[in-house]
Parts: structure tokens; sequence; C-alpha cells
């Protein structure tokens, strides 16, 4: 595999103190795992980012410049087929001799299972406590909610079958539960949104590219070791920006934000859809309306890619405000910032609407 070579007269600079000789060649699947990445290599390098801003994961074409970075990389780092069960294929593909990171699948993080109802019911997640192998954290009890240690077994969606995945079943899996044709797989993908998974893949990611460029393994455990001080700083941050709206209800537009209701103790009533990817159905529709109106709902959210029309239909006949939840960033510049502006939004947004 081709890789990125710095020339032998930058080689021989130092910047802020870190050698840059041969450093690895890396690709992030999207925006808030890129930010990650590119927090741990500060100073070293700029890893690639694959799905462009405001692009949904789940379906999505590669351009170019996007399979010229995989094929390129030393290191990938994704969040799995969960989220896009496209990738699969292209990095098996495209990255052959590259070290591959699944963050879902990385020890200590925390993996919730997915929401299939409409409405949720406070802390609905405790039905899930199986217990794992996952690390403890000290100011949210994570481990009740793992469902299970076998999640490297777990069934993806019908897309990763055809990323080569043949022991993967899930859309009979899905047709048998009676689901409404969206594709998603066991566990719910979005778990970025929690700053307790995203202190423990700093370290993850600087584990692997310390592996791979042992010459910045200092630089790039000094940097993991800043970004998780600054996520313990932005949550205690964020829980004082939702103190003041704890007692109030809100809808999401599709269920993509358990973690982030997890890991502030912050739930919602209910998600319009399951999934970005599928429309609600009547009834689903009218199951939202129902909880609007009986719990006085103060909120409901949309997301920047989706029409006003399905909210609006949802908070007829009621005076709930609205607002705009963005998971990704899609309107923020890529990079270390990112990742903490994605979670600071959410609370700001939740906070305004409520």
């Amino acid at each position: 595999m081709s890789r990125n070579l710095i020339p032998l007269s930058v080689a021989a600079t130092l910047l802020g103190g870190t050698a840059m000789a041969d450093v690895p060649s890396v690709a992030a699947d999207i925006a808030p795992v890129h930010s990650l990445v590119a927090r741990v290599m500060q100073g070293v390098g700029e890893p690639s980012l694959i799905v462009a801003p405001g692009a949904s994961p789940h379906e999505y074409s590669l351009r170019p410049s996007e399979a010229a970075a995989l094929q390129e990389a030393d290191l990938v780092f994704w969040i799995g087929p969960d989220l896009t069960p496209w990738m699969a294929d292209a990095i098996d593909t495209l990255t052959s001799d590259a070290n591959v990171t699944e963050l879902l699948e990385v020890d200590g993080a925390t993996v919730l299972p997915f929401r299939e109802n409409a409405l949720f019911e406070a802390h609905a997640h405790d039905d899930h406590a199986d217990g794992d192998d996952h690390d403890d954290h000290d100011d949210h009890d994570h481990e009740e909610h793992a469902d299970g240690d076998d999640h490297d077994e777990h069934d993806h969606e019908e897309h990763a079958e055809e990323a080569g995945h043949d022991d993967h079943d899930h859309e009979d899996h899905a047709e048998a539960d009676g689901h409404e044709g969206h594709d998603h797989g066991e566990h719910d993908s979005h778990a970025w949104l929690s700053p307790d998974n995203g202190a423990v893949w700093l370290n993850a990611i600087a584990a692997q590219l310390s592996a791979a460029d042992p010459d910045n393994a200092g630089a790039y455990f000094a940097n993991a070791a800043a970004g998780r001080e600054e996520l313990a700083t932005l949550s205690a941050e964020i829980n004082a920006i939702l103190d003041p709206v704890r007692d109030r209800n809100f809808i999401v537009f599709h269920d993509a934000y358990q973690y982030f209701e997890t890991a502030f103790d912050f739930p919602a009533s209910g998600a319009i859809s399951v999934s970005d990817a599928s429309d609600p159905s009547p009834a689903r529709i009218a199951e939202i309306q129902a909880r609007v109106a009986e719990q006085g709902v103060t909120c409901v959210l949309s997301e920047p890619q989706f029409s006003p029309g399905i909210v609006a239909a949802v908070m007829e006949g009621s005076e709930a405000n609205t607002g705009v939840l963005d998971p990704l960033g899609s309107d923020l510049e890529p990079g270390q910032d990112l990742y903490g502006n994605v979670l600071r939004s959410l609370a700001t947004a939740l906070a305004d609407c409520l």
C-alpha cells in the first residue's frame, strides 16, 4: 500500500518538539470520529475525512479523493458497519494492508441496543442491564446498559452481507420482528454522542497510532490525555446547561440520541422515526402525537436534512416549541474542535427549545 511519506527535509524538523518523520496516513469515517483522531494527532499530522460533512453516513458514494484516502491509509478508524454498512466493502477492497479499528468494538466502549418503540420511558435502557466487559465509568453507570459482551457477533444490516459478511442476516431478523422496513444492526451506532465513549476512543486511537508510529507515541498519548480532560470539562458544562430544563419533556426526530440521554441523564419521551433511513408510519406518528398531548411535551426537535413537514404534523394542535439537533456537526468546520462543539450544540439546542 502506498503511503504519504514526508520529505526528508521536513522529517528532520520538529513541530512543537514532535518528530515529523514517516507519520502514518490516517482516515476516519465521520466528522466526529475525524475530530477525535485530529485531537490525538495534533502537532504530528492530519487525518483524512471520508464522509463529507452534511452527507448521510448510512448511504454514501465515495468521491475519488476519499477513495484515494482510504487506499493510502495506514490506519482507519470507523464506527462500524452498523453506521456505514457500505464502508465495509470499501475497506475490504481498498485497505488490505491498513490497521482498521472499529470503534464500537473497542474495549471499554459503551454500546446500547436499538430502541424500536416510538415512545420511551425514563431510563428504559435499564431493561437491558445484562452487563458486559466494558470499563466502569465513575460518573455514569453505563455498564448496566450494555447488552452483553458478544456485540462482535451482532447481526448487521443486509448491506453488510453485500460487503462480504455472509454470517449476518439482519434482514430476516427485521421481518420476523415486524420492523418497519428500516435497516440497522442490533446496536445503536450513534455511540460518539457519549463523551465517555469519546474518552475511551481517544486512548484507543493513541494506542493504535503509537504502535504504527512509536517515535511520536509520547505526543499521541499526551494529546489523548489532554483531550480526556477537555471532555470532562465539557461534560460539566453540558450538565450546567441542561440542569434548568431537566423537568421538561421533548421528542426527537429519529432515535439517535440515547447515548447523549444516558450520559447526561436527560431522556427523550420518544422519536418520530426509528431511523433517518426510513419514514415513520402513520401509526407511529399517531403515537407521538398522543404522547405530545399526554405529557405536555415542550419541544419537538428536527434535524437539518429532514423536511419540517413531519414535525409540523406531530406538533399540530400543541404549543410545543421546535428546534434542530445535528448529531454529526454538518455545519461545523471539521477538525479537532468539532467533537466537543457537536455535544455542546446538542445541549444548547435542547435548552433553548425547552
